[in-house]
């Protein structure tokens, strides 16, 4: 996990989570508790944030999780640094910590139907042969990593390293920032929780450490 805070007078918390790795959920949890914030902005879309409500936090058992080929290598190679789970267990865990402190978390990346014009926008035809190629790259072969924040780096980067795609993560890193400079508005103290391969992209969209 990665942290900074932003703001002239510190009043945002970033936090970077390496995605499915367990040993992220209590790092993450003890950083909210120590912050106090007053709202935790997360990485999520609202449609994906009901379905991690509906589906896993609260529940006595989870539904399975299918994997796509390029998923599964991501697991497989983060599994060399510690126990994984699917999906990334640290956003349930987050939105059960929040019913158990009456802390609002708001998911903040675009809808799925705006992330869908969102990547009309910015992935022509040929970026997207380009996606697809460096994906299948991936699965056949994941990264070189000493570590796992290491693997989470390259691993985003390979999949946003240029071109349409690097400008769509972008694009949705700056929707957050803005829902972000929204909340602050109405709450003094916010956290903001994103995937490790983010954080850096979500601190430049809100202005810097």
């Amino acid at each position: 996990m990665i942290e900074s805070r932003v703001g002239s007078g510190g009043h945002y918390l970033v936090l970077g989570a390496v995605r499915g790795l367990l040993a992220e959920v209590p790092r993450v949890l003890a950083r909210l508790e120590a912050y106090a914030p007053g709202v935790v902005a997360v990485g999520l879309s609202p449609d994906e944030a009901a379905s991690l409500r509906e589906h896993f936090v609260g529940q006595a058992a989870e539904p399975l999780v299918p994997l796509a080929p390029s998923e599964l290598a991501e697991v497989r190679a983060l599994a060399r640094f510690g126990d994984v789970s699917v999906p990334n267990p640290t956003y349930p865990a987050i939105l059960a910590w929040g019913d158990a402190h009456q802390i609002p978390i708001e998911p903040l990346d675009p809808t799925d139907d705006q992330y869908a014009m969102m990547f009309t926008d910015h992935i022509s035809y040929t970026e997207l042969v380009r996606r697809t190629l460096r994906e299948r790259k991936l699965t056949r072969h994941p990264p070189e990593a000493q570590s796992a924040d290491e693997l989470a780096m390259a691993w985003g980067s390979s999949m946003a390293q240029s071109g349409g795609s690097a400008r769509l993560a972008r694009a949705r890193d700056a929707a957050l920032a803005e829902g972000v400079r929204y909340l602050a508005g109405r709450h003094d103290r916010i956290a903001i929780v994103v995937e490790r391969e983010r954080f850096e992209s979500v601190l430049a969209a809100l202005g810097g450490p």
